[in-house]
């Protein structure tokens, strides 16, 4: 019995030891304390003095080098994927935030809480208050998409007179110069009422000619073109895909030969290139084309290399050879978008971006700019979906009525109030928080491809699920439909700026073990440090790192699992520290299993999409955890809003349980999966989706006018006009509410007798001649039911208006094959 509590206090030490990362030193210093206090016991311990002793030789660093890091270091780099140039500035492109910390295993939430709440500046909610307002005012979506197929002219005009497409634009230079913050609050805003409005304006606040020029352009190239930018003199478009060259950018066949030639009657030195380019938002209407390509100085005339890599121009559309004005017509929607191409066209070297010393760095450039843009735009526009999506459905669930009931209060339809209204909270929580992160000097590249793939997916989910319980009202096309153009538009954000496919298989995961690791990316510098010494010193110091990083995660996920994270502190108390607990405790089983994913497979998990994919699920719903329980925080803790955080961390923690199984069912090692599973899962998989409790009290809120639906929805055009397409859902709902108490005593009448139940035409007229109404009540119930007739219609259309088709079919055009 005493040597079996010998053997327990050894392994309690060791675990004790590991949750705590204790260095070798320390472990060999405790490990000598333990054996040579139970020799003194009386054990008999002398044999383990052996792999002691070894233990104490790794400790002096030459040996260390000799016997474990350098055979380590040999084995590495025989595992450890080719890396090409365009791979590694993508990977080194912009910075790590906390994401950093939801990869380590152990996240610091103060770190997170001591965040600045978000805010806007009042010149940006006086922007919002004054030229967005109007602009929603004076947008049409039937008429953008279904009539014109296009922006209004008065519409473009008031976008260039009011700086729309300047937010970016430093003040210094004739821009708004807005905070990431503000930009996003204009475009979200803008996309709840025109999807076709929201990207034109966000494409020249995006990645493009702008943010390229005031990062990388000469001085006279931004003395030039930002000034004219901001004012929408020049209308920019950015051309990077291609017909061979989507997904896998960076292999674009375009190309330009550095020579010399004309421009203005003058020889200069320039590149002459051929491109073909489809899909370019903006490209049928700019005066000025970003274009990617690759360079080549075939007769060295800048030096001896010959490939210059992928260069960034800005060349005038009216520029001899530019062939550009033709239009895409994607998913229905009216914004510009378009094919370019040409052959052989000659630009000066003052064309390329930065000049002639930026030749062959347009990767960079490129990579650096999506690592904080991709978190604006399209975020923007898919959280702002989710949020008008729940305002509006929560309000048709109220005013609709079926089997004599709100069809709110029906289980299935709550379910899917519930779904969207969690959706909504979670994701614009995400959307602010990361725009904290980027107006602090942040550029999180992980974090931002992770937004750009949720938001849009929500977008997707809550769509679909407004859809369905609008059912007829939702699919019949015509003026009144204020659903069917988002639901329309969803594969463009699904698409863009990165397919979702790929960047969910490939980007969230691929790029953020590398990023977010903190020891891996160190191994693999130390291995392609070209200073054999250096290097190896290097990678002895990152292993000894990752060992205690892999120990402490193995440690950590073993205790935690058996107690279920009760022994974990929280940063808060009372009901919410339980969902702090449960996203340590998650974010612990991913760093060890993920860890041990990459040491298995190596370069080979590049190729493992559907095991990568599983793991960027679980980062992304751990990150949207932590961003709900910050909002949650930044807003005081509403109680109202407490079935939304509910809803969104038990939503999340069981698609992390649901993935964390998948991935252990697939892990590339069997035996290491079963292992793995009774750690992760000792007592089994008990996490649950949301109860139906959390999505009643969620339905409850989407349907009940109040400060919890504005909160939820801020920053959604609203109007209660009965002449505007969702001002009379709002309409609607304000008289339904203070209908309802009417109408309730007009059914205790028919229970109790006073009102007969017999149907007649006009059961109210009934009602107020036997005195259970009066005037006034008779007169709102009245307003009451044209109102929702109103709300609830459908357009319908005489058949020659459907007849024909507008515009002509495609043409294939030659000069582009």
């Amino acid at each position: 019995m005493t040597a079996f509590m010998v053997v327990i206090f050894i392994l309690l030490g060791a675990l004790t030891l590991a949750y705590l990362n204790a260095t070798l030193l320390i472990w060999t210093g405790a490990s000598g304390v333990a054996l040579l206090t139970a020799q003194l016991a009386g054990f008999g311990v002398t044999l383990a003095w052996l792999p002691w002793l070894a233990l104490l030789a790794l400790n002096w660093t030459p040996l260390r080098h000799r016997l474990l890091a350098r055979p380590a270091l040999r084995a590495f780099r025989t595992v450890l994927p080719a890396m090409s140039s365009t791979e590694r500035e993508a990977l080194e492109a912009g910075s790590v935030w906390f994401e950093g910390e939801l990869f380590s295993g152990r996240p610091n939430w103060n770190t997170l809480l001591n965040t600045p709440k978000p805010a806007l500046s009042e010149s940006e909610q006086a922007f919002l208050d004054g030229p967005v307002e109007i602009l929603c005012e004076m947008l049409d979506e039937w008429q953008i998409t279904h009539e014109l197929r296009d922006l209004p002219p008065e519409v473009w005009s008031f976008l260039k007179q009011n700086g729309f497409f300047g937010m970016i634009i430093p003040t210094a230079d004739g821009g708004l110069g807005f905070s990431a913050q503000g930009h996003s609050a204009v475009v979200s805003k803008i996309s709840t009422r025109s999807i076709t409005a929201a990207v034109t304006v966000m494409v020249p606040n995006s990645l493009g000619p702008a943010e390229l020029l005031h990062r990388y352009g000469t001085d006279d190239q931004k003395h030039h073109y930002l000034p004219r930018l901001a004012k929408g003199q020049e209308l920019p478009c950015f051309a990077l895909t291609g017909p061979y060259a989507g997904s896998d950018a960076a292999s674009l066949p375009d190309h330009g030969l550095v020579c010399y030639g004309e421009y203005q009657g003058e020889r200069v030195l320039g590149l002459r290139i051929t491109w073909e380019k489809r899909y370019i938002t903006l490209a049928p209407v700019a005066t000025v084309l970003g274009l990617a390509f690759q360079a080549s100085d075939p007769d060295h005339i800048l030096g001896a290399d010959t490939e210059l890599g992928i260069t960034l121009a800005l060349i005038p559309t009216d520029h001899p050879g530019v062939n550009i004005g033709r239009r895409h017509y994607p998913s229905g929607q009216a914004f510009m978008n378009g094919p370019n191409w040409g052959r052989d066209v000659f630009i000066p070297m003052s064309m390329v971006i930065g000049g002639q010393e930026q030749l062959g760095q347009g990767w960079r450039m490129l990579m650096n700019c999506l690592a904080a843009g991709r978190a604006i735009s399209l975020p923007a526009m898919g959280t702002s979906a989710a949020k008008h999506a729940a305002r509006l459905t929560g309000a048709y669930a109220r005013i609709r009525k079926q089997f004599k009931l709100p069809i709110g209060k029906l289980e299935g339809v709550e379910e899917a109030l519930g779904r969207i209204g969690g959706e909504a909270y979670s994701l614009e929580a995400a959307r602010r928080l990361t725009c904290v992160a980027l107006d602090q000097g942040h550029e999180p590249a992980v974090v931002s491809a992770m937004l750009k793939y949720r938001a849009t997916e929500g977008m997707r989910n809550t769509l679909t699920d407004a859809m369905d319980v609008h059912g007829g009202r939702g699919i019949c096309l015509g003026p009144s439909n204020y659903l069917a153009a988002g639901y329309q538009g969803i594969p463009v954000g699904i698409t863009v700026e990165g397919a979702n496919i790929l960047t969910r298989s490939l980007i969230i995961f691929g790029q953020g073990a590398m990023r977010c690791h903190p020891w891996l990316l160190k191994e693999i510098q130390a291995a392609q440090n070209p200073d054999q010494e250096q290097g190896l010193s290097e990678f002895d110091a990152a292993l000894g790192g990752h060992t205690r990083y892999f120990v402490r995660n193995l440690a950590r996920a073993i205790v935690l699992n058996l107690s279920g994270g009760r022994l974990l502190p929280a940063p808060v108390a009372g009901h919410n520290s339980r969902w702090y607990r449960e996203a340590t405790r998650s974010s612990t089983n991913f760093a060890l299993v993920s860890d041990l994913a990459l040491m298995i497979l190596g370069g080979e998990l590049k190729r493992r999409e559907k095991l990568s994919g599983r793991f960027a699920d679980i980062l992304v719903e751990l990150y949207l955890v932590s961003a709900v329980l910050k909002r949650f925080e930044d807003e005081d803790r509403p109680q109202q809003d407490q079935p939304l955080v509910d809803w969104v961390c038990q939503n999340a923690l069981y698609t992390i349980q649901h993935r964390m199984d998948e991935i252990l069912a697939n892990f590339p090692s069997r035996a290491a999966g079963w292992i793995l599973r009774r750690i992760v899962f000792p007592w089994g998989r008990h996490r649950r989706l949301p109860n139906d409790r959390v999505s009643h009290k969620i339905a409850q809120l989407l349907m009940q006018p109040g400060a919890a639906r504005d909160r939820l929805t801020a920053g959604v055009y609203v109007n209660h006009r009965p002449d505007d397409t969702t001002g009379r859902m709002e309409h609607a709902l304000d008289l339904t509410v203070r209908a309802e108490p009417i109408e309730r005593r007009i059914r205790d009448a028919q229970r109790d007798g006073r009102l007969a139940l017999a149907p007649r035409a006009d059961p109210l007229t009934d009602a107020h001649t036997a005195g259970v109404i009066d005037g006034a009540e008779l007169e709102l119930l009245r307003r009451t039911e044209a109102a929702v007739r109103l709300a609830i219609d459908v357009d319908d259309f005489a058949p020659e208006a459907l007849s024909a088709v507008a515009g002509t079919a495609p043409d294939k055009n030659a000069e582009a094959a």
